[in-house]
């Protein structure tokens, strides 16, 4: 009899029951990680899990006679070499033997959809997760189901704005199942952030998922997961709350030191910022007899059917403008305003979200312009004339790594409310903004 045999008859638990709790000792040392080591550590973190994993592993092998369930068994060796954030083609094929031999292994089920998922086989990790509702309804089958539907391949736009209303339909119900789970929440934030997108920007859905996130910050096992902080950051990034947005991709390697994308982010966002303040701040570094002659060019006639007081939109309304200079914008919405100026530059930017460029008015006063949801190839050019009516009005600060960048811009959703050259851009310019979340979870 071995040592662990003889422990095992001198307790009271069975050998299932301490596989069991072997496994989930396992995964507890992983998803607690950082409530035992500073996060210097993070660089060590898969090293460690993959150390505890092989001890568990040996563990297992100890206990292996005296499990009778072979399911049980392929399921938990499956499942603690699933630990590890990469595909391993060995948990997948104990997974797949657990769950043939025994269909209503629902942790089966589930762990091998993650392993497909891992492996970039969306449709065989749906059809796991879908295989483990029909058994069983449980919180992470749903949140893992709404997760690969919103990376299915769709057809149109219209297909993917209904998947991914289903999909945040899926990550509701795992939230219902457990309110405390910040993982469940996580993934809602992410469901809500991704129909903010696809439907028609509605901003609502995306005070939802900062809602949600805000949520899964709530529990320390979310918490220290760097796929919420860098999603959470792209969120930050949209809504141009550039200084939060740095921050959660710092957070988001500091929890994984081996993961480049939040750093590539990071240096794309603060190679932006330091661009647009440069252009903005010499007035796209034209030269002062060309920026004079420009200032002087701009008329009331650059309104385009702005001009006259007042605007009727496509619901029929009547709306008054009034011109304003761009020194008696307040920050935030302007309403019953339209401002009127000339473009200076455009700030290149690695990303096309948003496109951006300068404009000064009569006065030669200069702010920078961001446009999202611009149809690929569109935008304005050195020279142009754009009025903005009920211009948003956004004064950012970041303070970050010893830079400073500090301006005053105007944030503008849709190009189709953009005169350019006196004419009103049509819908054909707009175009819907693609979502770049992580793909480690999501």
């Amino acid at each position: 009899m071995s040592a662990e045999e003889v422990k095992i008859a001198n307790s009271k638990e069975t050998a299932l029951e301490v596989a069991h709790a072997a496994v989930d000792k396992l995964y507890e040392f992983r998803d607690h990680y950082f409530e035992h080591f500073s996060l210097d550590q993070a660089v060590h973190k898969d090293e460690n899990v993959e150390k505890k994993m092989h001890e568990c592993l040996e563990k297992l092998t100890s206990l292996k006679d005296n499990i009778p369930s072979k399911a049980t068994y392929s399921m938990l060796r499956g499942r603690a070499l699933n630990v590890l954030p990469v595909y391993n083609k060995e948990a997948e094929s104990l997974l797949s033997k657990a769950v043939k031999l025994d269909p209503k292994l629902v942790d089966g089920w589930n762990h091998l959809g993650e392993c497909y998922w891992k492996n970039k086989d969306v449709t065989s990790a749906k059809n796991c997760f879908i295989g483990a509702l029909n058994h069983s309804k449980n919180k992470v089958s749903l949140r893992n189901l709404s997760m690969v539907l919103r990376q299915l391949p769709t057809k149109d736009a219209f297909e993917k704005a209904d998947i991914v209303r289903e999909s945040v339909e899926k990550a509701k119900e795992a939230v219902e199942m457990d309110i405390a789970d910040g993982n469940s929440w996580a993934i809602l934030g992410n469901a809500y952030l991704s129909l903010f997108f696809a439907a028609g920007q509605n901003p609502r859905a995306l005070k939802q998922a900062m809602s949600a996130y805000a949520l899964a910050e709530r529990d320390p096992v979310s918490r220290n997961n760097s796929d919420l902080h860098f999603n959470q950051a792209i969120a930050y990034k949209y809504q141009e709350e550039y200084q939060k947005a740095l921050e959660g991709f710092s957070k988001a390697m500091a929890l994984d030191a081996g993961w480049v994308e939040p750093q590539e982010q990071e240096m794309r966002l603060m190679d932006y910022l330091s661009r647009l303040t440069t252009l903005q701040s010499s007035q796209g570094k034209m030269k002062a007899k060309k920026l004079q002659n420009l200032c002087k060019s701009i008329i009331d006639n650059d309104l385009g059917p702005y001009s006259g007081g007042s605007y009727t939109n496509q619901r029929n309304e009547t709306i008054t403008l009034n011109k304003k200079k761009l020194k008696d914008l307040k920050s935030g919405v302007n309403l019953e305003t339209v401002v009127v100026g000339k473009v200076v530059c455009t700030v290149a930017n690695d990303e096309s979200i948003p496109f951006t460029f300068c404009f000064i008015d009569e006065e030669g006063l200069c702010l920078s312009v961001t446009v999202y949801n611009i149809g690929q190839g569109y935008g304005v050019k050195i020279g142009d004339s754009v009025a903005i009516p009920e211009p948003f009005v956004q004064d950012v600060e970041v303070n970050y790594k010893d830079k400073v960048f500090s301006y005053r811009g105007i944030r503008v959703d849709t190009p189709v409310v953009l005169v350019v050259n006196r004419r009103k851009l049509g819908l054909d310019k707009q175009a819907p903004t693609v979502l770049a979340l992580s793909t480690l979870t999501d």
